[in-house]
């Protein structure tokens, strides 16, 4: 399982590549515009340029709308920018064909410019209170528009998380369904130690953290701490272990 990391600015960027060799991705987002709120494309850069080059950046490109042009358009600008895995939240799509449509847009602008990079299909594990597309259909929206992986969030940010709106044995499912298409399957929204066991359990690819590597696990108004993600990378790496073992690890 790979670990995601979400800062928010140049500065947070900087304390996780003190903490590289505890995660594997740094992802760049704007978490005041949205779940999955798009950054600049100079903060993407400056980030790329900041970090070690043997890190990948992910990038997300926004809560986008159902406008496969515009969301287009802008998956180029973060792949231009330095990003590897570009990130779309289908919050605008209301039905899988939708977010076919946005996804194939998006698949044909970022791999016509760099074929190597990852396009994720992101949607939410709370789409019944924004309105958006069955986090379910996921799977089947990313493979059959080309993307490489699939991604639930929460688009609500109000302390309530993953596992409140899909429990574990609906994300097993989640996770089965992309792995049966070629596709990585990706979790987050407000994951804390704790989760690690089920989401390990269930063969998570990507796990995307914020909250819980922040100063007093505070997504907005707490900054990365770089031993933070050391101790959740180390309660990661103990799941893993456990699981190979066949031995529960507990919480």
């Amino acid at each position: 399982m790979l670990l995601l990391i979400s800062p928010d600015s140049v500065e947070e960027a900087l304390d996780c590549a003190k903490a590289a060799e505890h995660l594997d991705i740094i992802d760049v987002k704007k978490p005041d515009e949205g779940s999955l709120g798009a950054n600049f494309p100079w903060v993407i850069r400056e980030i790329r340029d900041a970090i070690p080059a043997d890190t990948p950046v992910s990038a997300t490109v926004g809560d986008v709308p159902y406008k496969p042009g515009t969301v287009a358009q802008a998956a180029l600008g973060a792949v231009v920018s330095g990003a590897t895995y570009i990130k779309v939240g289908l919050y605008g799509c209301t039905t899988p064909d939708q977010g076919i449509e946005v996804m194939r847009a998006v698949v044909r602008a970022v791999k016509d410019h760099r074929s190597e990079a990852l396009v994720v299909a992101s949607g939410y594990a709370d789409a019944h209170r924004v309105g958006c597309v069955n986090p379910l259909a996921l799977p089947d929206i990313a493979a059959r528009s080309g993307a490489d992986a699939a991604m639930l969030d929460t688009a609500v940010k109000d302390g309530s998380r993953l596992f409140d709106h899909v429990p574990p044995d609906v994300c097993a499912e989640f996770v089965r369904s992309a792995h049966a298409r070629g596709l990585l399957a990706a979790l987050a929204g407000s994951v804390r130690q704790s989760d690690l066991a089920p989401l390990t359990g269930i063969g998570t690819d990507i796990v995307g953290v914020r909250g819980a590597v922040c100063e007093g696990g505070d997504r907005n108004a707490g900054r990365i701490q770089p031993h933070l993600v050391a101790a959740f990378r180390a309660e990661m790496d103990r799941q893993a272990r456990a699981h190979a073992a066949g031995v529960p690890a507990g919480n």
